[in-house]
C-alpha cells in the first residue's frame, strides 16, 4: 500500500452530532455500547484501519463531549493520536458537517470522506473505494439497488407515483468528496436546508456519481437495529477462546491492600515488585492466557526496574489492547480472591467498576467473588492472599 492508498491525501469526518429521537432514550445511539464500546468507536476504528495515513476528526454535539472522550478514550493509542479535535455540530447536520470541514481546512488533505457515526460497519473496500471515486469523479456516493417498490403517496396517503426501480439508488456513507470542492458547496448553501452532502454537492452545480454500496453497511437508528449489529459483531467473531490466571501474593508491613485497582485499608501490605494487585495480575494473565500470549511476567519482567512499584492497571490495559489489536473483544472476565482478610465484600462494587473502566468494559461483563480457603494453607494463616481468574474473549476467524 502506497502513502496515497494508506489516505495521506484524506480527511476522514465522521458526523456525531445527532441526537438519536427515533432511538429513544437519554443516550444517543453513536454512544450506545455495541460489543462492550461505544458505536463511534467501531465507526473511527473501521476508517483508522482501512486509511492508516488519513486524518480522523468527528463532529459532535457540545452537550455530549463526555460520551465523546469516552468513546475515543476506548480506542487503541496510536488510533487516537491521529483523531483531531472534536468540532462542535450546529442546528442540522448540514451545519455540523460544515463546522467539521472548515475545522479540517488547513489540514491540505486532498479529499474527504463524511460518514455518519451510526455505520459501524463500513468495510476496508468500502472505504477505499470511496477514495477512488471522489479522485476519479470530485464527488461520488455509495449506493445499492433498491429491490422492493417503491409508491409515492400524498398527504392523504394515496399513492401519486411508482417510481421505476431500475433508476433508484439506496444511499449511504461515507460519501466522498474533493475536499475544496465541498467545502464551497457548504459555503455557499448555507442558506438552504439539503439532506445530504451529495445534495449540497449538486445545489452548487456539480455532478455527483454514484458508485457501489454495501447492503452490510448498515445503520443504527433504532433499538432492534442495535440488537441486529450486535449480532452481527458477534458473527463477525466467531473463535471464542478462555484463559486463566493465578496470582499469590505474601503479606508485609503496611496499611493498605490494592485489588483490582482499589485501595482497601488493611493492617498490612502485599509484597511485591509493582504494587501487589493480585487480582489484576491474575485477570491480566487470564487474558494473555486467552490469546495464548506468554504471561505477565514475559511482558513486564520483574527483574526490569521500570516496574519497580507500577500500576498494575498499565498491565491489565496493556493486555486489552492486545485483543483488540487482533480485531478481537473481551467478553467477560470472572476473578476470585481468596483471603480471610481484609474482607472483600464491600468493596466489590468500586472494584469491579475500576476493573471496568480500564478494561473499558460494562460492569456487567465483569464478576468478582471473594472466598476464604475455611483457614487451611498460607491464605487461611493469613500469610497472603491468592487470586484465581477466567477471561472469554472473542477473535475473528482464522486468526493465530
Amino acid at each position: 500500500m502506497t502513502s496515497l492508498e494508506s489516505g495521506a491525501d484524506t480527511a476522514v469526518l465522521i458526523v456525531a452530532g445527532g441526537r438519536g429521537s427515533r432511538f429513544g432514550g437519554d443516550l444517543p445511539k453513536q454512544y450506545r455500547l455495541l460489543g462492550g464500546r461505544p458505536v463511534l468507536t467501531h465507526t473511527i476504528e473501521a476508517f483508522a484501519r482501512a486509511l492508516p495515513d488519513a486524518k480522523l476528526a468527528v463532529a459532535i454535539h457540545r452537550d455530549d463531549l463526555a460520551h465523546y472522550e469516552a468513546a475515543i478514550g476506548a480506542l487503541d493509542g496510536r488510533i487516537r493520536e491521529r483523531v483531531l479535535a472534536p468540532a462542535f455540530g450546529g442546528a442540522t447536520r448540514q451545519a455540523s458537517v460544515r463546522n467539521g470541514l472548515e475545522s479540517m481546512s488547513e489540514q491540505g488533505r486532498r479529499i474527504v470522506l463524511v460518514h455518519d457515526a451510526a455505520r459501524p460497519f463500513a468495510s476496508d473496500a468500502l472505504i477505499r473505494g470511496a477514495r477512488a471515486a471522489a479522485l476519479r469523479h470530485g464527488a461520488a456516493i455509495p449506493g445499492h439497488p433498491v429491490t422492493d417498490t417503491i409508491k409515492a403517496v400524498n398527504a392523504a396517503g394515496v399513492i401519486v407515483a411508482t417510481p421505476e426501480r431500475a433508476s433508484l439508488r439506496a444511499v449511504q456513507t461515507p460519501q466522498a468528496f474533493e475536499f475544496a470542492l465541498i467545502l464551497e458547496a457548504h459555503r455557499a448553501a448555507e442558506s438552504q436546508a439539503l439532506t445530504d452532502d451529495a445534495a449540497v454537492a449538486e445545489a452548487a452545480g456539480h455532478a455527483v456519481h454514484v458508485f457501489e454500496g454495501d447492503p452490510a453497511n448498515m445503520k443504527i437508528t433504532t433499538a432492534d437495529d442495535l440488537a441486529s449489529a450486535e449480532a452481527r459483531l458477534m458473527s463477525d467473531l466467531p473463535d471464542v477462546r478462555t484463559g486463566q490466571g493465578y496470582d499469590v501474593h505474601a503479606f508485609e508491613p503496611g496499611d493498605a491492600v490494592w485489588l483490582g485497582g482499589v485501595a482497601i485499608p488493611h493492617d498490612r501490605k502485599l509484597k511485591g515488585h509493582s504494587d501487589a494487585d493480585v487480582l489484576m495480575h491474575a485477570i491480566t494473565d487470564a487474558i494473555f492466557g486467552a490469546l495464548a500470549d506468554g504471561d505477565i511476567g514475559s511482558h513486564f519482567p520483574p527483574s526490569d526496574p521500570k516496574w519497580k512499584g507500577a500500576d498494575s492497571a498499565i498491565f491489565l490495559a496493556y493486555a486489552c489492547e492486545r485483543v483488540r489489536a487482533r480485531g478481537g473483544i473481551i467478553a467477560h472476565v470472572d476473578g476470585t480472591v481468596v483471603c480471610e482478610r481484609p474482607k472483600v465484600g464491600p468493596h466489590r462494587d468500586a472494584i469491579r467498576a475500576r476493573l471496568a473502566e480500564i478494561m473499558r468494559l460494562p460492569v456487567g461483563r465483569v464478576a468478582i467473588k471473594a472466598t476464604t480457603s475455611e483457614r487451611l494453607g498460607f491464605t487461611g494463616r493469613e500469610e497472603g492472599i491468592a487470586s484465581l481468574a477466567i477471561a472469554t474473549i472473542r477473535l475473528p476467524a482464522g486468526e493465530a
